[in-house]
């Protein structure tokens, strides 16, 4: 395999916005934000990450202020000059900082991509390439629609229908206190044999153990992150007391984490973010950790643009990935992405993945630069 010299790498904070925001447990973005990683060999092919940061320290205690911060001042300088013979040696690179792994895993996954472009593969194939035989990517990723929280029952009934009429084989609904067991009961009432999850993103404690019992009886493909986003333990005290599934999202940040997780019985499902992990060198590892356990696997979404997207569909293209992913088509959330071709829902609730070497999109660079416009007259105080 060919090596890569790294020899320059812009970065482009920016702002979009969305069709349609999304309202979780822990509040609302008004903006699609991130930093995007433009990384330049020395020969010249181009490679581009997405860092999915936002505005305020939410889902991840990374935001757009300390993203760039950290970008700039420490783990760029890190990669300028680096030959690098294999993607999966970013990790130790970028080691000397603690941390900070959706800003990592922007500049591993322009890594991934010129890589995969300097050794004649897509993207999906250059993940295949680091798994045992039988782990060739299927082509197409298996994904659902997520529902942000909504102003009443009879509201969410309106959205499920409207993502069913789209093509949508799988729902998640966002939960929290007091808006959980009557919209669930709600939503199965008017839909009783939808594949339908719940996303708690933390919002609940291990006393509130008996109440999310009630959960049993909606048929649930899996209760997400009930507990508190560092916890791994107090969730394997839930789980026996849950005939759902709990999913972990925000307590795996590693493969260490997963494999915890599912021997402790914290967990029955992993959601995967490679964003959350540090990037995709982690991710395969947290992979070949499922696959070991037999455990279903999905990829979760940050809203990306189509630079993440990308990538995420081609990793949620492997077959140990065996659970619908929070991947959604393009037209979801922009009118216009970064990226063409747009990422269009298959009627088989699939996504397709790009064909062409590394991401495999266009990545339109007039694009970019409106969105960076959009974020400067927004947020000119934190550029």
């Amino acid at each position: 395999m060919r090596s890569i010299t790294v020899k320059h790498i812009d970065l482009f904070s920016i702002a979009m916005p969305f069709v349609e925001k999304l309202r979780t447990s822990f509040g609302e973005e008004p903006f699609k934000t991130a930093v995007i990683v433009r990384l330049t060999t020395d020969d010249g092919l181009v490679g581009w990450g997405e860092a999915p940061l936002e505005i305020h320290p939410g889902y991840s205690y990374e935001t757009m202020g300390t993203g760039q911060h950290v970008l700039r001042e420490f783990l760029v300088p890190a990669l300028l000059g680096q030959v690098i013979a294999d993607p999966t040696d970013v990790p130790a690179l970028l080691g000397h900082t603690r941390g900070h792994p959706l800003s990592k895993h922007a500049l591993e996954s322009a890594v991934w991509d010129v890589w995969a472009q300097a050794n004649n593969l897509s993207l999906a194939g250059a993940f295949a390439a680091h798994l045992p035989d039988g782990h060739a990517s299927r082509g197409r990723a298996k994904v659902g629609v997520s529902i942000g929280i909504k102003p009443s029952v009879d509201e969410t009934i309106a959205v499920i229908r409207k993502r069913l009429d789209e093509g949508y084989a799988r729902i998640k609904l966002k939960i929290q206190p007091g808006w959980d067991v009557q919209l669930a009961r709600g939503v199965r009432a008017a839909f009783p044999e939808i594949m339908l999850m719940l996303d708690a993103n933390s919002a609940y404690s291990l006393a509130d153990a008996e109440y999310l019992k009630q959960m049993d009886e909606f048929n649930l493909l899996m209760l997400e992150q009930p507990l508190g986003y560092t916890d791994i333990y107090e969730h394997s005290k839930l789980q026996p007391q849950l005939s759902t599934p709990i999913c972990l999202d925000e307590s795996i940040h590693s493969a260490n984490d997963a494999r915890m997780a599912l021997s402790i019985g914290a967990a029955k499902i992993i959601n995967l973010k490679p964003s959350r992990v540090s990037g995709f060198s982690e991710s395969l590892e947290i992979y070949k950790v499922c696959v070991e356990h037999g455990a279903p696997l999905w990829v979760g979404g940050m809203m990306e643009t189509g630079i993440g997207r990308a990538a995420n569909v081609a990793f949620a293209s492997l077959p140990g990935v065996t659970l619908p992913c929070d991947i959604s088509a393009t037209s979801r959330y922009y009118l216009q992405d970064l990226t063409e071709p747009p990422f269009e829902l298959q009627p088989d609730s699939t996504l397709l993945v790009p064909d062409g070497l590394g991401l495999g999109v266009a990545v339109h660079e007039d694009r970019i630069s409106r969105a960076a416009g959009l974020w400067q007259s927004e947020y000119p105080y934190k550029a």
